[in-house]
């Protein structure tokens, strides 16, 4: 549907984006999300996203850099191996699978498959067992059965998807499939249940296994109430926590005591500069 509503996918130039970059970080920007609707299928005139990653990474003040959001067929091997050397890239990738069915991918011709994207997912974790995942789901194309969406549920619980935007299958004008059948309301939304439960409980056993760590958190601001402080770690987790107003804009240290689904909340390891190795 994409190429349809937003036009074909291009590039910007290299040296644009490099600019840009050395604009922000200049403006005290201390991390840099690379933006695509298909991010690592970015080429400019050969520069691929590895190069670009490694270029900004050069960059005096940078501290951290992202992107999204990827597509499993251009996870390409030299996207990959930057996770060995890369200092700033962070360990998390969001990599929409949108079903774990290989018979709905193909319906929704998405040009991969489910082995593919399990050897994607095991080359970055063996590169880095701290890599973790988020990912998109269509729940409920025209065609999935219930194989097919239990075959989507094991995958979630295979890969520990840790945050995740999933919705149920709507038809859009123009596309394939605004003409084919669609399934039953109440199976749609027991299914999209199903799946929100599972992702809800990875992400509460991700933070809960964080407690008692002290985490890398870039300080954005205060919080709504004025009293504490927000920031995110390293997986985009939101952190709040007792901190000073010096430190926004700032890597600190953060010791987790708490957790719950979508936040985790710690306090400032004191007398320390320094982030954690």
């Amino acid at each position: 549907m994409v190429p349809y509503t937003r036009g074909p996918e291009y590039s910007r130039p290299f040296k644009q984006i490099l600019d840009e970059a050395k604009y922000l970080i200049n403006n005290g920007v201390k991390e840099i999300i690379l933006l695509g609707q298909n991010v690592n299928a970015y080429d400019f005139e050969g520069n691929r996203l590895s190069n670009l990653i490694l270029e900004i990474e050069k960059l005096s003040g940078i501290e951290r850099v992202r992107y999204t959001t990827s597509h499993p067929k251009d996870m390409t091997d030299d996207l990959i191996e930057i996770y060995k050397y890369s200092e700033k890239l962070m360990p998390l990738i969001h990599l929409p699978v949108q079903s774990g069915s290989n018979k709905i991918l193909d319906l929704m011709n998405r040009k991969h498959t489910i082995s593919e994207y399990l050897k994607v997912y095991d080359n970055l974790k063996n590169i880095n067992s701290n890599i973790e995942f988020s990912s998109d789901f269509i729940i409920g194309y025209p065609g999935e059965e219930k194989k097919d969406f239990d075959d989507t549920l094991n995958l979630i619980k295979r890969i520990r998807i840790i945050n995740s935007y999933s919705f149920i299958f709507s038809p859009r004008p123009g596309t394939v499939a605004a003409n084919l059948k669609l399934l039953d309301k109440k199976i749609l939304i027991e299914r999209l249940e199903k799946v929100q439960y599972q992702l809800f409980k990875n992400q509460s056993d991700v933070n809960k296994s964080l407690e008692n760590k002290t985490l890398n958190v870039l300080v954005e601001n205060l919080t709504e109430d004025q009293t504490r402080f927000f920031g995110r770690s390293e997986h985009m987790t939101p952190v709040i926590f007792n901190g000073k107003k010096d430190d926004i804009g700032k890597i600190v240290p953060v010791k987790i005591k708490q957790s719950n689904r979508t936040t985790l909340l710690g306090e400032l390891v004191n007398n320390s500069n320094q982030k954690v190795a």
